[in-house]
């Protein structure tokens, strides 16, 4: 199943690098993802770009409790370690 264009559009944030990372993420992943998964990814895409940096660059603890698994998913497909 490819990605919907609608999310890859709420893709494009404010910096290059979250862009990236958001695109790369759903091309990769999107058809793994469950249902439940794809929610919570929709629920990121709608956060404010401060709130993405935070939790997906700069690896800052997520306080939102529901998107804590999203974020750690997207963060390990491209942070090592």
């Amino acid at each position: 199943m490819n990605a919907p264009s609608v999310l890859l559009w709420r893709c494009r944030r404010g910096t290059k690098e979250l862009d990236l990372m958001l695109e790369r993420f759903i091309h990769a992943h999107w058809a793994v993802l469950d249902a439940h998964q794809r929610r919570a990814l929709e629920a990121l895409l709608q956060r404010e770009d401060a709130d993405l940096q935070r939790w997906l660059l700069y690896g800052e603890e997520v306080e939102v409790a529901e998107l804590a698994p999203i974020v750690a998913r997207v963060r390990s497909a491209f942070v090592p370690g």
